[in-house]
């Protein structure tokens, strides 16, 4: 399929067709009241999909943790809780290894709700006829965007105006030199964290889809498992270039 085309966005211009056929408020180019065609907005399609299925995950999490009881003892099956209980206990001691148990603890909504959000996406990237969110770039930048702002927010809450202190550079002679390179390091970091995610789908989405196309998938197999290893990767450096974002706006000077 086209870059940005799944079955939701096929499904949607067929239900445009049928509604313009019986004279609804509704055009060729796409839904009216977006002034978008489907295809343009298949990632969000996509992402409603992502939500949904994260919504699930989170009520069977819920009603683990609901009674304590049975919380405690670990489960043999492994079933969504089960998922969520494993992926945000790793992600929790990825994180602090690198910032520590409480600022882990504190941060873990934030990097965690990334986590699962990138890693839902890619996964249905790897089923046939699906788009990822994550190759869109709205949604990549967007991600990183509110960990550029929590980066500068938590920094300056933690350490207050001296936080600004460390973009003059180590002694003051050098201030002239390192704004600049400061201001320009820390303004690149949200666009390197959507596009280094954006494109790095995009290519894992393409390939599996060329594979696919030749021979009803025979050669498609060791590209998923590629994918996979993608799906996994991508998800694990976004979250730990965050991670290591915010450890150093924290991080008090003098340690």
């Amino acid at each position: 399929m086209p870059h940005g085309e799944s079955w939701l966005t096929i499904l949607l211009e067929k239900h445009l067709h049928f509604q313009q056929a019986l004279g609804a408020p509704f055009n060729h180019e796409g839904l009216s009241w977006l002034g978008h065609s489907p295809i343009r907005i298949g990632h969000l399609l996509s992402l409603a999909v992502v939500m949904l299925i994260l919504l699930v995950l989170s009520v069977q999490a819920n009603r683990r943790v609901a009674d304590t009881q049975r919380a405690i003892v670990p489960s043999t099956d492994f079933d969504g809780a089960t998922f969520v209980e494993l992926f945000t206990g790793n992600i929790y001691d990825t994180m602090s290894s690198l910032m520590g148990r409480e600022a882990a603890k504190f941060f873990l909504p934030l990097i965690g709700t990334c986590a699962f959000l990138i890693f839902t996406s890619n996964v249905l990237g790897l089923i046939p006829g699906m788009t990822p969110p994550t190759d869109n770039l709205n949604v990549t930048l967007a991600m990183g965007l509110i960990i550029f702002l929590a980066t500068h927010i938590f920094g300056v809450k933690e350490n207050g105006l001296a936080y600004f202190k460390h973009f003059l550079g180590p002694v003051l002679w050098l201030a002239p030199l390192m704004l600049p390179i400061e201001l320009i390091s820390h303004l690149s970091r949200p666009l390197t964290l959507g596009i280094r995610l954006m494109a790095n789908m995009v290519a894992d989405h393409a390939v599996l889809s060329i594979f696919l196309a030749l021979a009803f998938g025979a050669f498609a197999l060791p590209f998923y498992f590629l994918g996979c290893l993608v799906v996994v990767v991508q998800t694990l450096v976004f979250c730990l270039l965050s991670t290591v974002y915010i450890t150093m706006s924290i991080t008090h000077e003098e340690h």
